[in-house]
Protein backbone atom coordinates (compact mmCIF):
# COMPACT_ATOMS: atom_id res chain seq x y z
CA UNK A 1 0.00 0.00 0.00
CA UNK A 2 1.71 3.07 -1.44
CA UNK A 3 1.86 6.55 1.14
CA UNK A 4 0.44 9.48 0.40
CA UNK A 5 2.43 12.35 -0.51
CA UNK A 6 1.75 14.30 3.05
CA UNK A 7 2.20 10.97 5.06
CA UNK A 8 5.93 10.62 3.18
CA UNK A 9 6.70 13.93 3.99
CA UNK A 10 6.00 13.55 7.52
CA UNK A 11 7.78 10.18 7.48
CA UNK A 12 11.03 12.08 6.01
CA UNK A 13 11.07 14.67 8.13
CA UNK A 14 10.84 12.31 11.34
CA UNK A 15 14.02 10.72 9.85
CA UNK A 16 15.82 13.67 9.50
CA UNK A 17 15.06 15.07 12.94
CA UNK A 18 16.02 11.35 14.79
CA UNK A 19 19.13 11.49 11.94
CA UNK A 20 20.50 15.24 13.43
CA UNK A 21 19.59 14.13 17.28
CA UNK A 22 21.58 10.53 16.56
CA UNK A 23 24.65 13.08 15.54
CA UNK A 24 24.12 15.33 19.03
CA UNK A 25 23.42 12.50 21.47
CA UNK A 26 26.36 10.44 22.63
CA UNK A 27 25.93 6.30 21.48
CA UNK A 28 26.44 3.44 24.35
CA UNK A 29 30.33 2.35 23.71
CA UNK A 30 29.30 -0.66 21.83
CA UNK A 31 27.51 1.15 19.36
CA UNK A 32 30.36 3.89 19.43
CA UNK A 33 32.53 1.37 18.59
CA UNK A 34 34.50 1.47 21.47
CA UNK A 35 35.78 -2.09 21.90
CA UNK A 36 37.36 -3.42 25.05
CA UNK A 37 40.84 -3.50 23.49
CA UNK A 38 43.16 -6.29 26.12
CA UNK A 39 46.07 -4.47 27.85
CA UNK A 40 49.66 -5.24 26.90
CA UNK A 41 51.65 -2.41 28.65
CA UNK A 42 55.54 -3.38 29.02
CA UNK A 43 54.63 -6.53 30.96
CA UNK A 44 54.38 -10.00 30.30
CA UNK A 45 51.40 -11.68 29.34
CA UNK A 46 50.86 -15.37 30.01
CA UNK A 47 49.44 -15.54 26.75
CA UNK A 48 51.57 -13.82 24.68
CA UNK A 49 49.66 -10.94 22.76
CA UNK A 50 50.64 -10.22 19.33
CA UNK A 51 47.28 -8.35 18.41
CA UNK A 52 48.17 -5.31 15.89
CA UNK A 53 45.62 -3.10 14.69
CA UNK A 54 46.35 -1.66 11.30
CA UNK A 55 43.20 0.51 11.06
CA UNK A 56 44.23 4.03 11.57
CA UNK A 57 41.18 4.82 12.13
CA UNK A 58 40.74 2.78 15.27
CA UNK A 59 40.90 4.30 18.98
CA UNK A 60 43.66 2.45 19.91
CA UNK A 61 46.19 2.27 16.53
CA UNK A 62 49.68 2.96 17.84
CA UNK A 63 51.40 6.14 17.33
CA UNK A 64 53.50 4.89 14.54
CA UNK A 65 50.55 5.20 12.64
CA UNK A 66 50.48 8.74 11.96
CA UNK A 67 53.66 11.09 11.41
CA UNK A 68 54.33 12.73 14.89
CA UNK A 69 56.97 16.01 15.46
CA UNK A 70 59.49 15.88 17.15
CA UNK A 71 59.34 16.66 21.00
CA UNK A 72 61.69 19.26 21.25
CA UNK A 73 63.43 19.92 25.10
CA UNK A 74 62.22 22.84 26.31
CA UNK A 75 64.09 22.94 29.05
CA UNK A 76 68.03 22.31 30.23
CA UNK A 77 68.00 20.90 32.81
CA UNK A 78 71.58 22.05 34.67
CA UNK A 79 70.90 20.25 38.20
CA UNK A 80 69.03 17.03 39.19
CA UNK A 81 65.24 17.51 39.95
CA UNK A 82 65.76 16.56 43.72
CA UNK A 83 68.35 19.81 43.79
CA UNK A 84 66.00 22.30 42.27
CA UNK A 85 65.00 23.95 44.95
CA UNK A 86 67.67 24.22 47.17
CA UNK A 87 69.93 25.32 44.14
CA UNK A 88 67.97 27.99 43.16
CA UNK A 89 68.68 31.34 43.71
CA UNK A 90 67.24 34.70 43.28
CA UNK A 91 63.45 35.90 43.21
CA UNK A 92 60.78 34.18 41.84
CA UNK A 93 60.05 34.69 38.51
CA UNK A 94 56.90 35.88 36.78
CA UNK A 95 55.46 32.49 34.82
CA UNK A 96 53.67 33.05 31.11
CA UNK A 97 50.99 30.62 30.43
CA UNK A 98 48.34 30.62 27.69
CA UNK A 99 49.59 34.35 26.91
CA UNK A 100 48.77 35.42 30.70
CA UNK A 101 51.88 36.45 33.23
CA UNK A 102 50.99 34.74 36.57
CA UNK A 103 53.51 36.92 39.44
CA UNK A 104 54.79 35.04 41.79
CA UNK A 105 53.07 34.66 44.78
CA UNK A 106 49.80 33.73 43.20
CA UNK A 107 47.52 31.75 41.66
CA UNK A 108 45.26 31.91 38.38
CA UNK A 109 42.50 29.91 36.58
CA UNK A 110 42.93 29.89 33.01
CA UNK A 111 41.58 28.73 30.23
CA UNK A 112 43.12 26.30 27.36
CA UNK A 113 41.18 25.57 24.17
CA UNK A 114 42.66 22.83 22.14
CA UNK A 115 39.96 22.42 19.42
CA UNK A 116 36.07 22.89 17.77
CA UNK A 117 32.91 21.15 18.22
CA UNK A 118 31.74 20.47 14.74
CA UNK A 119 29.55 23.36 15.37
CA UNK A 120 32.79 25.75 15.30
CA UNK A 121 32.07 26.25 19.35
CA UNK A 122 35.41 26.19 20.95
CA UNK A 123 35.95 23.26 23.46
CA UNK A 124 38.15 24.88 26.36
CA UNK A 125 39.34 23.64 29.41
CA UNK A 126 40.27 24.89 32.70
CA UNK A 127 43.97 25.25 33.78
CA UNK A 128 44.89 26.10 37.35
CA UNK A 129 48.30 27.53 37.89
CA UNK A 130 49.95 28.57 40.97
CA UNK A 131 53.28 30.63 41.05
CA UNK A 132 55.13 30.54 44.55
CA UNK A 133 56.73 33.20 46.19
CA UNK A 134 59.75 31.60 46.13
CA UNK A 135 61.93 30.23 43.19
CA UNK A 136 61.88 26.69 42.46
CA UNK A 137 60.89 23.94 39.62
CA UNK A 138 57.58 23.92 37.89
CA UNK A 139 55.36 20.95 38.10
CA UNK A 140 52.89 19.93 35.94
CA UNK A 141 49.85 17.43 37.45
CA UNK A 142 47.08 15.98 34.01
CA UNK A 143 44.22 14.12 34.73
CA UNK A 144 41.56 13.05 32.18
CA UNK A 145 43.66 12.73 29.26
CA UNK A 146 40.80 9.42 29.01
CA UNK A 147 37.54 11.11 29.54
CA UNK A 148 35.92 8.48 31.81
CA UNK A 149 39.05 8.62 34.28
CA UNK A 150 37.25 10.61 36.85
CA UNK A 151 39.96 9.80 40.53
CA UNK A 152 42.40 12.08 39.19
CA UNK A 153 40.14 14.84 38.28
CA UNK A 154 39.93 15.09 41.87
CA UNK A 155 43.32 14.69 43.07
CA UNK A 156 44.12 17.73 40.94
CA UNK A 157 41.58 19.73 42.63
CA UNK A 158 42.00 18.74 46.29
CA UNK A 159 46.07 19.27 45.40
CA UNK A 160 45.71 23.00 43.23
CA UNK A 161 42.92 24.70 45.80
CA UNK A 162 45.12 23.77 49.11
CA UNK A 163 48.69 25.07 47.95
CA UNK A 164 49.21 28.30 49.27
CA UNK A 165 51.35 30.24 46.30
CA UNK A 166 53.20 32.55 49.11
CA UNK A 167 54.59 29.41 50.53
CA UNK A 168 55.33 27.65 47.18
CA UNK A 169 58.88 27.19 46.15
CA UNK A 170 58.78 27.15 42.02
CA UNK A 171 54.81 26.81 40.33
CA UNK A 172 52.45 23.99 39.95
CA UNK A 173 50.14 23.41 36.81
CA UNK A 174 47.28 20.93 37.19
CA UNK A 175 45.11 20.63 34.58
CA UNK A 176 41.62 18.38 35.66
CA UNK A 177 40.08 17.52 32.04
CA UNK A 178 42.27 17.83 29.67
CA UNK A 179 40.03 15.36 27.47
CA UNK A 180 37.24 17.34 27.92
CA UNK A 181 35.22 15.90 24.74
CA UNK A 182 35.60 12.50 25.86
CA UNK A 183 34.56 14.11 29.80
CA UNK A 184 31.34 15.58 28.47
CA UNK A 185 30.30 12.17 26.83
CA UNK A 186 31.75 9.86 29.45
CA UNK A 187 33.90 8.27 27.18
CA UNK A 188 37.80 7.08 26.94
CA UNK A 189 37.34 8.36 23.62
CA UNK A 190 37.28 11.65 21.40
CA UNK A 191 34.69 11.74 19.23
CA UNK A 192 36.15 10.21 16.26
CA UNK A 193 37.38 6.73 18.52
CA UNK A 194 40.73 7.89 18.71
CA UNK A 195 42.80 7.88 21.99
CA UNK A 196 44.38 10.73 22.51
CA UNK A 197 47.46 9.31 24.69
CA UNK A 198 48.59 7.37 21.75
CA UNK A 199 49.26 10.84 19.62
CA UNK A 200 51.75 12.83 21.70
CA UNK A 201 53.70 15.04 21.23
CA UNK A 202 51.17 15.19 18.16
CA UNK A 203 51.02 17.11 14.63
CA UNK A 204 49.61 20.47 13.86
CA UNK A 205 48.03 19.56 10.45
CA UNK A 206 47.24 15.76 11.74
CA UNK A 207 44.14 14.24 13.16
CA UNK A 208 41.72 15.43 15.33
CA UNK A 209 43.74 13.48 18.07
CA UNK A 210 47.13 14.82 16.85
CA UNK A 211 46.17 18.31 17.12
CA UNK A 212 44.78 18.33 20.26
CA UNK A 213 47.85 16.38 21.65
CA UNK A 214 50.33 19.44 19.84
CA UNK A 215 48.41 21.60 21.20
CA UNK A 216 48.73 20.86 24.67
CA UNK A 217 52.40 20.01 24.85
CA UNK A 218 53.36 22.99 23.42
CA UNK A 219 50.76 25.52 25.17
CA UNK A 220 51.52 23.38 28.56
CA UNK A 221 53.57 20.57 28.94
CA UNK A 222 56.47 22.63 27.18
CA UNK A 223 56.73 25.54 30.34
CA UNK A 224 57.05 22.90 32.85
CA UNK A 225 60.32 20.66 34.52
CA UNK A 226 58.76 17.46 35.96
CA UNK A 227 55.36 15.81 34.83
CA UNK A 228 52.81 13.71 36.52
CA UNK A 229 50.14 11.74 34.27
CA UNK A 230 47.04 10.76 36.78
CA UNK A 231 45.61 7.61 35.11
CA UNK A 232 42.70 4.91 36.14
CA UNK A 233 42.12 1.43 34.70
CA UNK A 234 39.25 1.30 31.80
CA UNK A 235 36.65 -1.20 30.99
CA UNK A 236 35.37 -1.93 34.04
CA UNK A 237 38.95 -3.06 35.63
CA UNK A 238 40.90 -0.73 39.14
CA UNK A 239 44.26 -0.31 39.53
CA UNK A 240 46.29 -1.01 43.06
CA UNK A 241 47.45 3.18 43.22
CA UNK A 242 50.76 2.44 41.49
CA UNK A 243 53.36 4.80 39.87
CA UNK A 244 54.62 3.61 36.18
CA UNK A 245 57.55 4.85 35.87
CA UNK A 246 60.83 4.60 33.78
CA UNK A 247 63.47 3.61 36.75
CA UNK A 248 66.72 4.37 33.59
CA UNK A 249 66.37 8.43 34.52
CA UNK A 250 67.65 9.70 37.56
CA UNK A 251 65.07 12.44 37.35
CA UNK A 252 62.20 9.58 37.03
CA UNK A 253 63.73 7.69 40.22
CA UNK A 254 63.58 11.35 42.44
CA UNK A 255 59.57 11.70 41.10
CA UNK A 256 58.99 7.90 42.64
CA UNK A 257 61.12 8.28 45.22
CA UNK A 258 58.72 11.44 46.49
CA UNK A 259 55.65 9.58 46.56
CA UNK A 260 56.61 7.99 49.55
CA UNK A 261 54.71 4.67 50.48
CA UNK A 262 52.84 3.67 46.80
CA UNK A 263 54.02 0.94 44.50
CA UNK A 264 56.43 1.16 41.31
CA UNK A 265 56.32 -0.61 38.70
CA UNK A 266 58.71 -0.32 36.19
CA UNK A 267 57.89 0.47 32.50
CA UNK A 268 59.52 1.88 29.63
CA UNK A 269 57.12 4.72 28.29
CA UNK A 270 55.44 4.01 24.81
CA UNK A 271 55.45 5.78 21.58
CA UNK A 272 52.58 8.17 21.67
CA UNK A 273 51.96 8.25 25.44
CA UNK A 274 52.04 11.82 26.61
CA UNK A 275 54.53 9.79 29.14
CA UNK A 276 56.89 9.39 26.35
CA UNK A 277 56.74 12.51 24.49
CA UNK A 278 57.69 14.51 27.94
CA UNK A 279 60.67 12.08 28.14
CA UNK A 280 61.90 13.12 24.85
CA UNK A 281 61.93 16.70 25.84
CA UNK A 282 63.90 16.32 28.64
CA UNK A 283 61.02 16.42 31.42
CA UNK A 284 61.02 13.70 33.76
CA UNK A 285 57.51 12.09 34.01
CA UNK A 286 55.38 9.48 35.80
CA UNK A 287 52.56 8.03 35.38
CA UNK A 288 49.78 7.04 38.45
CA UNK A 289 47.13 4.88 38.11
CA UNK A 290 44.32 4.39 40.85
CA UNK A 291 41.28 2.61 40.62
CA UNK A 292 38.91 2.19 38.03
CA UNK A 293 36.88 4.38 35.73
CA UNK A 294 33.76 6.51 35.35
CA UNK A 295 33.33 6.86 39.15
CA UNK A 296 34.86 8.64 42.26
CA UNK A 297 36.65 6.54 44.61
CA UNK A 298 37.57 8.59 47.43
CA UNK A 299 39.88 6.19 49.09
CA UNK A 300 42.02 6.31 45.89
CA UNK A 301 41.35 9.77 45.87
CA UNK A 302 42.97 10.55 48.94
CA UNK A 303 45.84 8.13 48.43
CA UNK A 304 46.69 9.84 45.31
CA UNK A 305 46.03 13.25 47.16
CA UNK A 306 48.91 12.48 50.02
CA UNK A 307 51.36 10.86 47.57
CA UNK A 308 51.60 13.92 45.60
CA UNK A 309 51.04 16.37 48.91
CA UNK A 310 54.56 14.02 49.48
CA UNK A 311 55.81 14.51 46.34
CA UNK A 312 55.71 18.46 47.17
CA UNK A 313 57.28 18.23 50.45
CA UNK A 314 60.13 15.91 49.39
CA UNK A 315 60.96 17.68 46.14
CA UNK A 316 60.88 20.95 48.86
CA UNK A 317 58.67 23.16 46.87
CA UNK A 318 56.16 22.87 50.08
CA UNK A 319 57.38 23.25 53.72
CA UNK A 320 54.52 20.68 54.92
CA UNK A 321 55.95 17.15 55.75
CA UNK A 322 53.76 13.66 55.70
CA UNK A 323 54.94 10.40 57.31
CA UNK A 324 54.18 7.35 55.29
CA UNK A 325 54.25 3.71 56.32
CA UNK A 326 56.80 1.30 54.89
CA UNK A 327 58.15 1.78 51.82
CA UNK A 328 55.90 -0.21 49.23
CA UNK A 329 58.12 -2.72 46.84
CA UNK A 330 59.12 -2.06 43.25
CA UNK A 331 58.05 -4.40 40.58
CA UNK A 332 60.78 -4.92 37.56
CA UNK A 333 57.95 -7.32 36.06
CA UNK A 334 54.45 -7.93 36.00
CA UNK A 335 51.95 -9.96 34.24
CA UNK A 336 48.27 -10.55 33.34
CA UNK A 337 46.30 -13.65 33.80
CA UNK A 338 43.57 -14.21 31.54
CA UNK A 339 40.24 -16.17 31.18
CA UNK A 340 40.40 -19.28 29.46
CA UNK A 341 36.42 -19.64 28.88
CA UNK A 342 33.26 -17.16 28.96
CA UNK A 343 30.96 -16.30 31.76
CA UNK A 344 30.84 -14.94 35.18
CA UNK A 345 34.07 -13.88 36.70
CA UNK A 346 34.09 -13.66 40.73
CA UNK A 347 37.26 -12.57 42.02
CA UNK A 348 38.85 -14.28 45.04
CA UNK A 349 41.62 -11.78 45.75
CA UNK A 350 41.05 -8.45 46.13
CA UNK A 351 43.60 -5.48 44.87
CA UNK A 352 47.03 -5.64 47.30
CA UNK A 353 46.79 -9.20 47.79
CA UNK A 354 49.54 -10.95 47.85
CA UNK A 355 49.63 -14.15 46.29
CA UNK A 356 51.93 -17.22 45.67
CA UNK A 357 52.29 -19.24 42.55
CA UNK A 358 49.52 -21.82 42.17
CA UNK A 359 46.76 -19.70 43.94
CA UNK A 360 43.10 -19.16 42.60
CA UNK A 361 42.84 -15.75 42.11
CA UNK A 362 39.10 -16.33 41.07
CA UNK A 363 36.16 -18.35 39.29
CA UNK A 364 34.02 -18.40 36.13
CA UNK A 365 31.24 -19.78 35.92
CA UNK A 366 29.08 -20.51 32.82
CA UNK A 367 25.63 -19.81 33.82
CA UNK A 368 23.49 -21.93 31.81
CA UNK A 369 25.54 -25.52 32.65
CA UNK A 370 27.02 -24.10 35.92
CA UNK A 371 30.39 -25.49 35.31
CA UNK A 372 33.18 -23.15 37.19
CA UNK A 373 36.71 -23.37 35.79
CA UNK A 374 39.32 -21.60 38.46
CA UNK A 375 42.21 -18.94 37.52
CA UNK A 376 45.48 -19.55 39.11
CA UNK A 377 48.35 -17.32 39.65
CA UNK A 378 51.68 -18.18 37.61
CA UNK A 379 53.43 -16.20 39.86
CA UNK A 380 54.32 -15.24 42.97
CA UNK A 381 53.84 -11.47 43.57
CA UNK A 382 51.01 -9.22 44.65
CA UNK A 383 47.59 -8.37 42.68
CA UNK A 384 48.45 -4.95 40.99
CA UNK A 385 45.27 -4.69 38.86
CA UNK A 386 41.61 -6.92 38.32
CA UNK A 387 38.66 -7.01 36.37
CA UNK A 388 35.82 -6.32 38.40
CA UNK A 389 33.32 -8.87 38.75
CA UNK A 390 31.34 -9.07 35.41
CA UNK A 391 30.50 -11.37 32.63
CA UNK A 392 33.98 -12.03 30.37
CA UNK A 393 34.66 -13.24 27.34
CA UNK A 394 37.65 -16.24 26.73
CA UNK A 395 40.84 -13.93 26.90
CA UNK A 396 39.59 -11.61 28.76
CA UNK A 397 42.79 -10.00 31.34
CA UNK A 398 41.39 -10.17 34.55
CA UNK A 399 44.00 -10.24 36.93
CA UNK A 400 47.86 -8.05 36.94
CA UNK A 401 49.89 -9.72 38.56
CA UNK A 402 53.07 -7.86 40.18
CA UNK A 403 56.03 -10.37 40.10
CA UNK A 404 58.15 -10.59 43.25
CA UNK A 405 61.64 -10.61 41.96
CA UNK A 406 65.33 -10.65 43.73
CA UNK A 407 68.58 -9.16 42.28
CA UNK A 408 66.58 -7.10 39.24
CA UNK A 409 68.96 -5.12 37.63
CA UNK A 410 67.68 -1.67 35.57
CA UNK A 411 69.67 -1.41 32.36
CA UNK A 412 70.70 1.48 31.33
CA UNK A 413 69.64 1.51 27.95
CA UNK A 414 69.72 5.85 27.19
CA UNK A 415 69.72 4.92 23.18
CA UNK A 416 65.79 3.74 23.70
CA UNK A 417 64.81 7.11 24.88
CA UNK A 418 66.15 9.40 21.81
CA UNK A 419 64.90 6.55 19.17
CA UNK A 420 61.20 5.47 18.65
CA UNK A 421 60.96 2.00 20.08
CA UNK A 422 58.78 -0.37 18.06
CA UNK A 423 55.21 -0.78 19.36
CA UNK A 424 54.73 -4.26 18.91
CA UNK A 425 51.23 -3.82 18.27
CA UNK A 426 50.98 -1.83 21.90
CA UNK A 427 46.92 -1.84 22.24
CA UNK A 428 46.54 -1.30 25.97
CA UNK A 429 43.56 -0.32 27.12
CA UNK A 430 44.19 -0.78 30.90
CA UNK A 431 46.70 2.15 31.23
CA UNK A 432 48.22 5.24 29.82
Amino acid sequence: MSLSKRQSDTCSGICQYLACLALLLPMPSALAGEAAVEPSDNESDVLQDTTFDADSRSSETAAMAEELVEAVPAHEHLVPLADAVTTAEGKAEPLLLLGTEIMPGTAHRLSWSATELFEGVPVSTPVLAVNGKLPGPTLCLTAAVHGDELNGIEMVRRVLHQIAPRKLSGAVIGIPIVNVQGFRRGSRYLPDRRDLNRYFPGNPNGSAAARIAYALFNDVIAHCDALVDLHTGSFERANLPQIRADLRNPDVVTLTQGFGSMVVLHSKPTVGTLRHAATLAGIPAVTVEAGGPSQLELAEVKHGVKGLETLLGTLDMIKKKRFWGDPEPVYYRSSWVRADNGGILLADVSLGSTVRKGDVLGTITDPMSNQSTELYSPYSGRIIGLARNQVVMPGFAAFHVGIQSDDVVVKDEPEALTQKPDTGGYVDAMSE
